[in-house]
């Protein structure tokens, strides 16, 4: 393959994987891993191909799931344990590039035009790297290699598991353009049903309507669509270390029973400040504005947002700006199923401050150097090591599995 080669490695059913390699007697029965209905986060979050064969998908209900296939075993996430999996994949795939780049946990791009010399062909070092996955992590991983990211994702997406797909310069309309407008990265539901409507039913059917067409249906996201269709996409690796800028830190969770009352409000949003402080310590940010998502039990559902006095990653300074808003425009008629906070507006811990007469700045000083303190701890003992006295006056509210969301942009995930 002349010019760029650029790899899509996917590692298959990851969570499951991963579940079945540390408990053997899962092999070869149906196996997915899935949230805990009890704490209504019911759905399926991995499968593996046993599973598959009844049907069984990704963000399917519990229920049913076990109505499509009563002897599929469901095992709690294992989130620590997946971490460590993806932090030893992207070091296989490092030591072939520096040019790695995140798509989720169990997803990498890596660039290998400049390794070919030292390893071979884009395809003999997608070989290699199978088999290291296989041999020094015990699962399997499929790999798309072509001259762009994105169809080499659409490689990696059409052969599993544990295979190699080459989609050239040459034989990509063969390959890519009979496929269906969805397997297309950036075609979601709604795209897909607009494209339908106008008889765009394939990949090379977008990349044949045009980029007028294109642009007149959708905006300028209609030029990205042809882009990416028509083998036109330079888009680079991002290298390992290159971070896309972060627009806000976020935790969102449903609740495993209704919150009734300001307690049980606190005691969540002070569980998910924890996370989000957390994460805004490691990537050295804190937030000048803090927003509320709020969700009743008959899922109606608002947004709320202020601007703190002075910035912050400090825990229980977000989840108490959490706490002013939902006083300020909540006022319990209903109880609430999920809520969650998010820090915006953004800025590096070493911006400059305005300080203020009236506020103690060594009492701050030592709240944040105790923040620092307790993530060592966590580090080295596990996050349930050390935890806030609130959180322990209910055991379910206080121990949720709360959902990330940070938001980044362009495309992509920390």
């Amino acid at each position: 393959m002349s010019g760029r080669a650029v790899l899509h490695a996917d590692l298959n059913n990851f969570y499951a994987s991963v579940e079945i390699l540390h408990h053997p007697k899962l092999y070869g029965r149906p196996v997915a891993v899935g949230g805990n209905a009890e704490l209504r986060h019911g759905i399926i979050l991995s499968k593996n191909y046993e599973a598959k064969a009844f049907g069984i998908q990704v963000g399917q209900a519990l229920w049913q799931a076990k109505q499509k296939c009563p002897g599929l075993i469901i095992v709690p996430p294992d989130y620590d344990k997946y971490l460590r999996y993806s932090r030893l994949f992207r070091g296989i795939l490092m030591d072939y590039s520096d040019q790695v780049e995140s798509f989720g946990l169990d997803e990498n791009w890596v660039d290998v035009t400049a390794s070919r010399t030292a390893f071979g062909s884009g395809e003999a070092i997608a070989g290699r790297i199978r088999e290291r996955v296989k041999f020094e992590l015990g699962v399997t991983v499929s790999i798309g290699v072509s001259f762009n990211k994105i169809f080499a994702k659409l490689g990696s997406d059409l052969r599993k598991p544990d295979a190699t797909t080459v989609i050239t310069q040459d034989n990509y309309r063969d390959v890519v353009w009979p496929l269906p407008a969805s397997d297309l990265l950036g075609v979601g539901r709604n795209t897909q049903v607009k494209l339908s409507y106008y008889g765009i039913e394939t990949i090379g059917d977008i990349a044949r309507a045009g980029p007028a067409t294109l642009e007149k249906l959708f905006g300028k996201w209609g030029l990205f669509l042809y882009t990416y269709a028509s083998g036109l996409d330079i888009s680079p690796v991002k290298p390992t270390g290159y971070e896309a800028a972060v627009k806000s830190v976020g935790n969102s969770t449903t609740c495993p029973r209704d919150l009734e009352n300001e307690r049980d409000a606190q005691i969540v949003f002070l569980n998910l400040a924890e996370s989000v402080a957390e994460r805004m310590r490691d990537l050295g940010l804190m937030a000048k504005t803090v927003q509320i998502s709020l969700r009743t039990n008959e899922l109606e559902w608002c947004e709320r947002q202020m601007t703190l006095p002075q910035a912050s990653m400090v825990a229980p300074e977000l989840a108490g700006a959490a706490m002013q808003l939902l006083r300020k425009h909540y006022s319990w008629k209903k109880p609430l199923r999920s809520i969650g906070i998010r820090g915006t507006n953004l800025i590096p811990i070493d911006s400059a401050r305005q300080i203020s007469i009236f506020d103690d700045e060594a009492k701050r000083e030592r709240t944040e150097r105790l923040e620092y303190a307790i993530d060592d701890i966590r580090r080295r003992f596990g996050h349930r090591a050390i935890g806030r006295a609130l959180l322990a006056l209910d055991d379910r509210l206080g121990n949720l599995d709360a959902k990330a969301d940070n938001i980044i942009h362009p495309i992509g995930y920390l």
